[in-house]
């Protein structure tokens, strides 16, 4: 899966509106057991059925809604990090493979027409410049790269998030419509809560997944961190000197 800011604002909208129809279909099924267990002709147990089955899927379900809330909250981070992403490789990877370019031993002008101990000393000055200049640009790569990957891992969490959303809902549609039939039993009570709980662990483990994945790009920022402190390319942890 590749990043799509329009299909990824999408897929939040949609999130978005799903959570608003889960929690009226919440209410719904409370509000349906209620009725149809205070019904003259509904036997004890049937109602006891009844209400277990609406209290345990209105608490899977308002664990659910909370949760998939909780993690809105950092929607607007895989637009961010497609958005820095790009500025990395624009801003700074492409001016730094620039100057590396510019000031790389074949590419020096004035060599080519100055002679003598000024010119060998002005060669030997500069020539630290495109070393340092190329390990910024690979690391600046690298920064971009994890940005993308972490914007892509954004988007595929919550197009999966989604997809779990829109299940717990057609469960729920279904205990409904299971909530105001009188041959409801317990063992179609326990059916309906069983499914809805997988719902319940699909999040988790999106969530899982999606911290697991975050962590290897973690590592990748201790890496280039480490060549922002390389001796070879900055000597001292500074840019090298260009003045002969």
């Amino acid at each position: 899966m590749t990043f799509n800011a329009a299909q990824y604002t999408a897929t939040i909208d949609k999130i978005s509106g799903k959570l608003d129809t889960l929690s009226a279909n919440l209410d719904k099924a409370g509000k349906k057991a209620k009725s149809t267990a205070n019904k003259w002709y509904v036997p004890g147990f049937v109602a006891k059925a009844l209400i277990w089955c609406a209290n345990k899927i209105i608490e899977l379900g308002n664990w659910i809604l909370h949760k998939i809330e909780d993690v809105l909250k950092g929607a607007s981070l895989p637009l961010t990090a497609y958005h820095e992403a790009y500025l990395w490789q624009e801003d700074v990877r492409g001016k730094a493979s620039g100057i590396a370019g510019s000031t790389a031993p074949e590419a020096l002008q004035a060599p080519r027409r100055w002679k003598g101990e000024g010119a060998d000393a002005y060669t030997a000055s500069v020539k630290g410049q495109p070393a340092a200049a190329t390990q910024i640009e690979t690391s600046a790569d690298k920064v971009a790269t994890a940005l993308t990957f972490c914007a892509t891992a954004g988007l595929a969490f919550y197009v999966a998030i989604g997809a779990i959303l829109g299940k717990f809902i057609v469960v729920t549609v279904a205990a409904i419509a299971a909530l105001g039939s009188v041959v409801f039993s317990w063992a179609g009570a326990g059916l309906i809560v069983e499914e809805a709980g997988v719902n319940s662990g699909l999040v988790i483990a999106a969530v899982s997944t999606l911290t697991a994945a975050l962590g290897t790009q973690a590592q990748q920022m201790v890496t280039v961190t480490g060549e922002a402190h390389d001796n070879s390319a900055f000597p001292g942890g500074k840019w090298p000197v260009a003045t002969a």
